[in-house]
């Protein structure tokens, strides 16, 4: 009840500043980055500075300090401190100028559950604390910047991937498939929908992601398809509550503009019989955590009274961010199903995992240039269709010329709808890093010129013209710039609430083999090729790699073979991760 009563009259004099929070929205074609291990360490994009802090490296990441988790485990005392000058290191003023002069306009931001704290089950859960600051610093500069955001909930409570950097927490259990684990990330989401709309520094978000990377076989992830209805449900929960209209809903919700009382407004939410079970637990459950949430970033006030109808009413809606259809298999649920209002999906595509095309240059150009997933997941409904995550990498060395080639063709095909972004915006470069950031890092790649200072342009507009259509395709170009406009094969960026239909079915329990047509190699339904097999034991196989140094080669256009059989930390995570994906392909 305490943190009740706080909350009412802070939010009574909070409320006051909501004048000057605009709501944001994306672009309507998006060139973006991640900013991954900024406030959610991923080790192997910063090696030397892991070790610097006392993490360790290891075959297996569960095996050492080898995650956020096992840190903060390990040094309880200092974990807050020490973070903290990586969080205000690592993500600076200076790189939010040189994304803005490269003509990135939105950014996907992972994080952890564990920034909002109260989530946290501190007896056996070990995570640092005050990154929610920093994430406010860091909004604030992309606000003025102009860029949006994406915040990506990348890792989960109860781990929703085993044996990955990027979940936080390295094991061979993944606990978030249950109601307590779907429970708490749907707190997070009501508490993050909440701070959007009411927190001045959150201006730029436009979006809130539900899953990063689950499970690719549905089967182990039992409960997933209502986690991701009572997700939009809760978002819309939430903005139906402060009386933020969702376009082609109608709610019998009255928000009392004359009150400035949102815990009042939650609490009539949460007794409102047009909300499930769940999700009316979830907005009375948010409450105390928000209330701390709020005194821990003491949220400034001007003290005046504002009219509320004219700032909460006129919001446009968050757009809720869902993994695509596709990344799962073994008749998955489909996200198109969970929406309600404005609605986007993220499709993730690294060809240097193996199983998409044939280990040389040819052979990724022919299928990238024809790659057909944005048809594929706009005939099931997930669509407008982003490709969040990407890279440069290559399961051979490169020479800078086809870096040239492949980052064009990428930047090609994956617009050819929402748009992209690639991860990551940056890569320690480092004796460690063995070369990672060549082509790993946006920022590497754009000063060796690999990308384009305008990301809409191309070093070669017609890159793609020789493997369309057997090389008799033609690629369009823009009269103005002279750049390939890849068609819009779907819809725009959601704006309204109107739901794409989708067709029923989807994919197979039973993998039937089928020829790619881009490559000429045997694949399989059911389990896009696309995308790294799943291991059997539970689980998706890493989709960024713990060590690339066998993606590495010189900035010049001489290649080098990496040397596989030199035992480094690096390498035999790598080796590690290739061997689980292999196992898992057997298994089919």
């Amino acid at each position: 009840m305490a943190s009740s009563r706080f909350l009412y009259s802070f939010l009574s004099f909070f409320l006051a500043t909501l004048a000057t929070v605009k709501a944001a929205s994306l672009p309507s074609k998006i060139y973006g980055v991640n900013l991954g291990s900024w406030l959610l360490i991923e080790p192997w994009m910063l090696p030397q500075e892991w070790l610097d802090m006392g993490g360790e490296q290891c075959n297996d990441c569960y095996a050492c300090i080898a995650s956020e988790f096992m840190f903060a485990r390990a040094y309880p005392k200092t974990v807050d401190a020490t973070l903290k000058k990586h969080w205000q290191t690592w993500f600076t003023q200076t790189d939010v100028d040189t994304l803005k002069a490269a003509g990135i306009n939105t950014v996907r931001i992972p994080l952890g559950y564990w920034i909002i704290e109260p989530l946290v089950d501190r007896k056996i859960e070990w995570y640092a604390k005050g990154g929610i600051l920093e994430l406010r610093r860091g909004l604030k500069q992309l606000q003025a910047a102009g860029i949006a955001v994406i915040l990506d909930h990348h890792a989960l409570p109860g781990v929703q991937a085993i044996n990955q950097q990027f979940a936080g927490r390295c094991t061979n259990s993944a606990d978030f498939y249950t109601p307590y684990n779907y429970h708490r990330a749907l707190i997070w989401t009501a508490v993050m929908t909440a701070l959007t709309h009411l927190d001045p520094a959150f201006a730029p978000v436009a979006g809130i992601q539900a899953v990063n990377e689950p499970i690719m076989d549905s089967r182990q992830t039992p409960g997933y398809g209502d986690f991701q209805k009572n997700f939009v449900k809760v978002i819309r929960a939430v903005e139906q509550s402060l009386g933020i209209q969702v376009p082609g809903e109608s709610s019998s919700l009255k928000f009392n503009y004359n009150t400035n009382n949102v815990t009042t407004a939650f609490a009539d939410a949460s007794a409102s019989n047009i909300y499930n079970e769940e999700v009316r637990q979830v907005l009375r459950d948010m409450v105390p955590v928000f209330a701390q949430v709020a005194l821990q970033i003491a949220l400034e006030s001007d003290g005046k009274k504002l009219n509320l109808q004219t700032t909460l009413k006129n919001r446009e809606p968050i757009v809720t961010v869902q993994q695509d259809i596709n990344w799962q298999n073994n008749n998955p649920p489909n996200p198109a199903d969970a929406k309600i209002g404005p609605q986007i999906y993220d499709n993730h595509l690294y060809y240097s995992f193996g199983w998409v095309a044939d280990a040389n240059e040819e052979a990724y150009l022919k299928h990238v240039c024809n790659l057909d997933r944005i048809e594929k997941d706009a005939a099931l409904g997930n669509s407008p269709l982003f490709f969040g995550e990407w890279a440069i990498s290559t399961e051979f060395p490169a020479t800078d010329a086809f870096l040239k080639k492949w980052a064009d063709a990428q930047k090609y095909s994956y617009g050819k709808d929402a748009g992209w972004m690639f991860w990551n915006f940056k890569i320690e470069v480092s004796e460690k890093a063995n070369g990672t950031a060549r082509q790993w890092s946006y920022l590497e790649g754009l000063k060796r010129g690999y990308f384009t200072q305008d990301p809409s342009k191309y070093n070669d507009p017609n890159v793609c013209v020789p493997y369309i259509n057997g090389g008799n395709g033609t690629v369009p170009t823009n009269s103005t710039s002279g750049v390939p406009t890849p068609t819009d094969t779907t819809t725009p960026l959601p704006t309204d609430g109107t739901a794409t239909p989708a067709p029923t079915g989807t994919t197979t329990d039973t993998p039937a083999p089928t020829t790619d047509t881009a490559t000429g190699t045997a694949t399989t339904t059911g389990e896009s090729t696309d995308k790294p097999a799943t291991s059997t034991t539970g689980g998706s196989t890493d989709t960024k790699p713990s060590a690339t140094s066998t993606d590495s080669a010189p900035a010049t256009d001489a290649t080098t073979k990496a040397d596989e059989d030199s035992d480094t930390p690096q390498k035999l995570v790598r080796r590690h991760k290739r061997d689980r994906a292999l196992h898992s392909l057997h298994n089919w």
